[in-house]
């Protein structure tokens, strides 16, 4: 990942690595399976996301490297002491499941056997992202209530027993700073506390405390939005106790109860979405809950009903 040895080189009785092209002369990088490193490997990469420094196989003089941000991916998360350093040093942290609704996954096949349309790129110039990360986000001002607001929430989890590192804490009030530049605001506002949804937790299990403490304290749209969700995730086990039944069983359960629940919820997350757009609040929380409310619905019609997947993909 830091440089290959050089062949060539070593051919000649010289031990050097080849840097180019490598993490070691790397702006962006991505590092897949990090967990899966040696211990070794690990050491060298928390020096490397920490320090920005390398420390050459032979003893050199440590090498700076130009690394703004890494994005790492892992198919486990770490179990042993020695990851845990990393693991920590990993500030935003997204898990990412399965696909969940039937017509998605009807898309999903179908995309394998028809061209996809190409995705339109989006390029951003070196310097001008240098610029926002060493000058512009630093200037976005962090008012005393948002502070106090860190602070309320701190207390909170701790009081759920979820503990966060000092070093997490403070790093995140430049995630905070860089939520309200990329929304073109001078400061940060309670909107931008939600990304510490994706910051806060350590396992999955505790994403959603996580999620409903931030969201008490900043967002009662998206509060209420996570009370319909836990509704649909009822209803979903409803539905999957139900499996084997005859279809006349099921139709019944649809006609009276799973159809007007998923139908409320809909209107109901509709209307919270506008109204948390219009005072200006996140809509994150609202349209993740939508679209889990659609997959229950796509799986409501699929499995209890019968009705193709295809056509469920058509309708939504």
């Amino acid at each position: 990942m830091f440089g290959p040895i050089d062949v060539a080189a070593l051919a000649r009785g010289e031990y050097r690595q080849v840097y180019e092209g490598r993490a070691t002369t790397a702006h962006i990088a991505f590092i897949d399976e990090i967990f899966k490193c040696s211990t070794a490997a690990l050491n060298e990469t928390l020096g490397y996301l920490n320090e920005r420094i390398y420390h050459p196989e032979n003893g050199g003089e440590p090498i700076r490297c130009p690394l703004i941000g890494a994005i790492t991916a892992s198919n486990e998360l770490p179990g042993g002491e020695d990851s845990a350093a990393i693991y920590d040093r990993l500030l935003v942290r997204i898990e990412v499941g399965y696909l969940e609704d039937p017509s998605n996954f009807a898309a999903l096949v179908r995309s394998a056997v028809s061209r996809p349309v190409a995705p339109t790129r989006t390029t951003v110039e070196l310097a001008a992202l240098q610029h926002a990360v060493t000058e512009a986000v630093p200037a976005v001002a962090v008012p005393d209530a948002i502070v106090d607001a860190v602070c309320t929430l701190r207390a909170a989890l701790r009081r759920k027993e979820l503990v966060a590192s000092d070093r997490r804490w403070r790093q995140a009030v430049g995630l905070l700073q860089a939520s309200a530049y990329l929304d073109g605001r001078p400061a940060v506002a309670e909107t931008d506390l939600s990304m510490l949804t994706h910051v806060l937790w350590d396992s999955p299990a505790e994403r959603p405390t996580v999620e409903r403490e931030v969201l008490n304290l900043v967002n009662p749209d998206a509060k209420e939005a996570l009370d319909l969700a836990d509704a649909m995730d009822e209803l979903e086990a409803q539905l999957d106790a139900m499996a084997g039944q005859s279809r006349e069983a099921l139709s019944e359960w649809v006609i009276k109860k799973a159809h007007n629940q998923l139908a409320m919820a809909g209107k109901r997350l509709e209307k919270l979405r506008q109204e948390a757009a219009t005072a200006g609040r996140s809509t994150a929380a609202i349209d993740r809950v939508t679209g889990r409310q659609r997959a229950v619905r796509a799986r409501v019609l699929t499995e209890a009903l019968g009705v193709d997947a295809s056509m469920v993909q058509a309708q939504l």
